[in-house]
């Protein structure tokens, strides 16, 4: 797909900046403040930045709390469409606004989205299998590109719509890369840990697609970070850029954020 006349042309600055994070963030008052600062930052620098969010740990409360329960299968949440409402209710309405309210504290003017709003994206059921689980293809980055241009922050929580108006629950990783992809922007994937780590706990500084493989044969890159890495690869070689997969925790890879370096593992297209 070609991209709109509505992105900006590509410089240090102008490139948006598509930040993914996860529900562990929203456990930690001190990493989620310490990224909105972050943010807030870069965002006074001129930056453009999107942040997209999954929420596991809300949706698992709501669904205990509902007596329902929660499977996974390759790193993807197994989603019964009954389960949608709740699932819908955590993060495009508790995480977002719990997001949304740090940002306000960080003195940033964001706006809460999901997935589904302005046709950013085309979403379609990924495998009958997984229940209401959704993969999505950017389409339209109108409204995206009309919020950068303010200088505000949108937040896009991982519910996505099918044509037919079906709540679909998508993996935030993929939903991230969809949204980079769709922006020509640059990539990172924010977790809890400090990026991908070899058979030792130790960080690995850049990975190719054959050195990805050789870690999943080996079973060291499995379930989630699979998925995590999959998503960052993809969007790496379609972008001919690197795509970074490193940690809100750590405040030294925050600093260096700030400063426009590379941080974590650096998965290469």
């Amino acid at each position: 797909m070609e991209q709109s006349s509505l992105l900006p042309a590509k410089s240090a600055t102008t490139t948006p900046l598509v930040l993914k994070v996860g529900g562990a963030l929203l456990e930690s008052d001190i990493g989620l403040s310490r990224l909105m600062a972050t943010v807030a930052d870069l965002l006074r620098a001129g930056r453009p930045l999107v942040m997209v969010h999954g929420g596991g740990c809300l949706v698992e409360q709501q669904l205990s709390c509902n007596g329902m329960v929660t499977e996974k299968r390759d790193g993807l949440r197994i989603t019964p469409p009954e389960q949608m409402p709740i699932i819908a209710g955590a993060l495009a309405g508790s995480a977002n606004k719990q997001l949304q309210s740090a940002a306000v504290a960080a003195g940033i003017t964001s706006v809460g989205l999901c997935l589904g709003d302005a046709a950013m994206v085309v979403a379609e059921i990924k495998d009958p299998a997984l229940g209401a689980v959704g993969q999505v293809t950017g389409q339209d980055p109108a409204l995206l590109m009309f919020l950068l241009s303010k200088g505000w922050l949108p937040l896009i929580s991982s519910i996505a719509l099918d044509n037919k108006g079906q709540l679909l629950n998508v993996n935030a990783d993929q939903a991230a890369a969809a949204i980079a992809k769709l922006l020509g922007g640059e990539l990172i994937l924010l977790s809890d840990v400090s990026g991908v780590l070899d058979g030792k706990g130790q960080l690995i500084g850049q990975l190719d697609q054959q050195g990805i493989s050789d870690l999943i044969n080996l079973g060291i890159v499995a379930e989630g970070m699979k998925v995590k890495v999959a998503a960052a690869l993809e969007v790496a070689q379609w972008l001919g850029a690197p795509v970074q997969v490193a940690s809100w925790r750590d405040a030294r890879q925050m600093q260096a954020l700030r400063q426009g370096a590379r941080i974590g593992t650096q998965i290469l297209p």
